[in-house]
C-alpha cells in the first residue's frame, strides 16, 4: 500500500485510535488498519468478531479491545 493510499485511508476512517484507523464498509463491516504498518488489517463484524485478519494473536487482542471500547463512534 502505497503512502497515498494509507493518507486516503486515514481521512475517510470514522475515527482513529491509537494508529489504527477504523471505517465502516458498505457491507456493514468494519476495517481497521494499522495505519504505521499498513500490511496488517482486520475485518469485524458490528459485535467485533472477527471476519478476518492477518494481525498476530496479540496485537488482535488489542485491536479487539479498542474497537470494543469505541464501536460507539461507527454509529451514523
Amino acid at each position: 500500500m502505497s503512502d497515498q493510499e494509507v493518507i486516503l485511508v486515514a481521512e475517510n476512517a470514522r475515527f482513529i485510535v491509537s494508529g489504527y484507523a477504523f471505517s465502516k464498509r458498505e457491507d456493514g463491516f468494519i476495517s481497521i488498519l494499522n495505519l504505521r504498518h499498513p500490511d496488517c488489517g482486520m475485518v469485524v463484524n458490528e459485535n467485533s468478531e472477527i471476519i478476518e485478519t492477518n494481525m498476530d494473536p496479540i496485537e488482535q487482542q488489542i485491536v479487539l479491545g479498542l474497537c470494543r471500547k469505541n464501536l460507539q463512534f461507527m454509529e451514523d
